[in-house]
């Protein structure tokens, strides 16, 4: 547990899945990232599934929420999604949280992995808000993307992940950078997908940065490491340039929603560019 102004920030682990490798290092060769992280048989490199919990001043946040479980045979199978029944409601339980009590849900953006945890089926197979009283905070120009996505990154827009919650009335959009509560800020982020936020609780060195797929595992830290699903690489290089010398230079501890090997870490910057000073290893 890390505290940060009136805040608490706990990890919150919800399962873990598998993407092919080859995908999230986009031109880096295997022979480069495959010391970082191993692949299977299949290419896959295997991906945490990591939220982020926050509370304080009356509220209980969580940054994203798994990948839910939604998910026929074949394509759980596919993806090697592993994770408990109902993973979202387990973790908060395990950390003496109801569904209920959680106000805000602060989501980088809508691709299946991050916000498929966000609903549900009832026991009438209706799709619900897992968190029945969260409100959903997501940058209005991802949900326009995502209800009308173009070809590339159609298949990571489920509807069934986010639509439940406008019928609900819990959805909030967000229009650029900004203090989303207080203490907690957005950062808009275009170059993995349209409308990308990347969250930082705090300020100087306690604040902590939810880096997203901007910077989904510590592997990507080098500036040109950046991953085959990104619709604008160029732009991911771009705004890496810009906010890891801030993080460095500020003392952010940088949040990693995918990396099976390390939770967080601080950076230090170089001549080669950002270099892990100090990790969390993921036992």
């Amino acid at each position: 547990m890390t505290r940060v102004g009136s805040y608490t920030i706990e990890i919150l682990d919800t399962g873990t899945f598998a993407l092919d490798g080859g995908a999230m290092f986009g031109v880096v060769p295997k022979v480069m990232w495959q010391n970082k992280i191993a692949a299977d048989e299949m290419n896959r490199i295997p991906l945490a599934l990591r939220a982020m919990l926050i509370r304080g001043g009356g509220k209980t946040i969580l940054v994203d929420t798994g990948i839910g479980e939604k998910w026929s045979p074949k394509l759980l199978d596919l993806y090697h999604i592993e994770q408990t029944m109902h993973p979202l409601v387990t973790a908060l339980a395990a950390k003496n949280i109801r569904p209920e009590e959680v106000t805000d849900i602060i989501t980088t953006h809508l691709h299946f992995d991050h916000v498929g945890g966000a609903t549900m089926y009832d026991a009438n197979r209706k799709l619900i808000p897992t968190l029945p009283n969260a409100t959903l905070h997501v940058q209005r120009t991802n949900w326009e993307h995502a209800i009308d996505p173009n070809e590339k990154d159609r298949a990571s827009y489920l509807p069934e992940n986010f639509l439940p919650i406008k019928e609900a009335g819990l959805l909030h959009l967000v229009d650029g950078e900004t203090e989303i509560l207080p203490g907690i800020f957005v950062t808009v982020s275009n170059g993995h997908t349209i409308g990308q936020q990347t969250v930082r609780v705090g300020e100087g060195n306690d604040a902590v940065w939810y880096c997203g797929d901007l910077i989904p595992t510590s592997a990507h830290l080098p500036i040109p490491w950046v991953m085959g699903y990104d619709l604008f690489p160029m732009q991911t290089i771009d705004e890496k340039k810009v906010l890891l010398p801030i993080a460095a230079k500020e003392g952010w501890r940088l949040f990693f929603e995918h990396d099976p090997h390390t939770s967080s870490c601080t950076i230090a910057w170089t001549d080669k560019g950002p270099q892990i000073a100090e990790r969390d290893v993921v036992e």
